[in-house]
């Protein structure tokens, strides 16, 4: 495995598994399977509903809790509840969490913050970070943080590299996580004929050089499967390395295009929204 190191020196898997959309079963499964394979990073949320899953599938895969490099994110409508971060420890079934987000810039957003620094001062929270807070949101985080976050969780990929964003994380160094690291299946990106050459060049599929162009880049991917063998390819990406000049033309594809746009009545939809976890 590779890590990169947070801006306090703790250390993070370059390659996790994301459990977003997946159902309880499945998240429990996959995580199981994924530990057992070497992963040592598993992302999931309040919003996903399968925490306790998740938890689940830390102990039946027999790696020792201080193993696993575990994320989860506190959502808009557990901002305000003081008891969200103990609660969300309870149905991972852990006294801590490696990484600790809110969620989205919705709702009482400060207020979760607030949580999050709380956390990481009691050891809750090893590392603390914000998901899906780009623009306007993170310039006034910026102005109210007390605790620099570690990580910012957004969409990435080739066609979309955060390239404004990554000037303010370079200032603080603020890691970045990738969700859609493969353009949420866009079969345009995939077919690009560049993957397919390097791919070639390698031995890989087209998946796994884009994969690998996010950790060279210095960001962390958490690709999500229900099935074992996308699971296993999905972490079998560290054994070759891109050129800097083939990092440079993957790069070189950016077209500053989101798969995912966000509505101001979507972030006002999160706050009144409350998940049914999984009792």
């Amino acid at each position: 495995m590779e890590y990169v190191t947070l801006n306090n020196n703790l250390e993070c898997p370059v390659v996790g598994i994301g459990t977003y959309m997946l159902a309880p079963a499945d998240a429990e499964n996959s995580v199981r399977e994924a530990l057992k394979m070497g992963y040592s990073l598993v992302d999931t949320a309040n919003a996903y509903v399968n925490e306790r899953a998740v938890g689940r599938g830390i102990k039946a895969s027999g790696i020792n809790r201080d193993e696993v490099f575990i994320s989860t994110k506190l959502w808009p409508s557990e901002y305000e509840n003081s008891n969200a971060v103990d609660e969300t420890l309870a149905r991972l079934g852990v006294d801590y969490v490696d990484l600790l987000y809110i969620h989205q810039p919705a709702g009482n957003w400060l207020a979760g913050y607030r949580q999050l620094e709380k956390a990481y001062r009691e050891g809750k929270a090893k590392s603390i970070g914000i998901s899906n807070f780009e623009g306007k949101y993170i310039d006034e985080l910026q102005t109210k943080w007390e605790i620099v976050p570690q990580f910012i969780q957004v969409e990435a990929h080739p066609y979309f590299t955060q390239k404004e964003l990554r000037k303010i994380l370079d200032k603080y160094d603020i890691r970045l996580m990738s969700w859609y690291p493969l353009g949420h299946g866009d079969k345009s990106l995939i077919n690009e004929p560049l993957f397919a050459a390097l791919g070639e060049k390698y031995g890989k599929s087209s998946a796994q050089i884009i994969l690998r162009w996010h950790t060279q880049m210095g960001f962390v991917v958490i690709p999500g499967s229900r099935n074992t063998a996308h699971i296993r390819d999905n972490l079998n990406i560290l054994d070759f390395t891109l050129t800097d000049e083939e990092m440079d033309e993957i790069s070189g594809l950016d077209k500053d295009q989101r798969y995912y746009h966000r509505t101001d009545e979507q972030l006002d939809q999160f706050a009144m929204w409350h998940p049914q976890f999984e009792k």
